[in-house]
């Protein structure tokens, strides 16, 4: 307990699932916790209190990150408030579920949308905080990835090749902003408790393969990616540029 007090983290895309479990996990260990949003108020003021719940303090802000404008408003506000910014977790994402097989489903506007907000939208995020994170002389981002843009499955080509975009952006980065700034990223597996299952068809049996094909025999929760965004915000002090896949090890079945 406490291992964050006195800590603020921004953490994106935190009205619902992954999002929120970080940051209620963080408002666990002290931390001021900023819950970003971008359309879902009523959500975000439910993870308000969660966090406050298990022991933090929490600030809503609604940005777009995907709109660099809003993104420099929002860390703008976030230090007019708290005055730093330790930990950035770049948790905002959206998908497409389009068939690997049909390219022609592959709209422009799919490729322009999923890289808007995955790719484009964690950039601006990391730049609107880098220089409160080098003056302050330390900074820790997390970027949320998949284990999608690491092998050749999963919601379709166009998130694969946005996620694999997001473990480049965070290694170049974390060549460019060291040694004040540690940049790394998790890269879930699959993940039963998110909004982009609900109304999905055959998902029971989806979880099921999923958790079977996975040498510990279950999908992942929110909660172990939060573990996951825990550690990298508390300890791993010589690591940089990595990436910590959890997955129950299906990337190795």
């Amino acid at each position: 307990m406490g291992q964050l007090t006195g800590k603020v983290a921004l953490v994106t895309g935190a009205a619902v699932g992954i999002g929120r479990a970080i940051a209620v996990a963080y408002g666990r260990e002290g931390a001021k916790v900023v819950v970003n949003y971008s359309k879902s108020r009523a959500d975000a003021e439910e993870t308000a209190q969660q966090v406050k719940r298990a022991g933090g303090e929490a600030w809503l802000i609604q940005a777009d990150v995907a709109t660099d404008g809003e993104v420099r408003a929002m860390v703008a506000e976030t230090l007019a408030k708290y005055g730093r910014i330790d930990i950035l977790v770049n948790n905002a994402g959206i998908t497409a579920f389009v068939d690997f097989a049909d390219l022609d489903g592959l709209t422009e506007e799919v490729w322009d949308r999923l890289y808007r907000v995955n790719v484009k939208g964690t950039f601006f995020c990391c730049r609107a905080v880098v220089a409160a994170m080098k003056k302050q002389g330390a900074g820790r981002i997390i970027n949320l990835a998949s284990v999608a843009g690491l092998w050749p499955q999963g919601s379709s080509i166009a998130y694969c090749c946005s996620k694999a975009a997001v473990v480049q952006l965070s290694k170049c980065l974390a060549k460019t902003l060291g040694p004040e700034i540690r940049v790394n990223v998790i890269a879930p597996g699959f993940i039963a408790e998110t909004r982009w299952n609900v109304g999905r068809p055959n998902l029971d049996a989806t979880i099921a393969k999923a958790g079977q094909a996975a040498p510990l025999k279950r999908v992942g929760t929110p909660e172990d990616i939060a573990d996951a965004a825990l550690f990298l915000a508390t300890r791993g002090d010589f690591m940089t540029g990595d990436v910590m896949v959890v997955d129950g090890g299906r990337l190795i079945a």
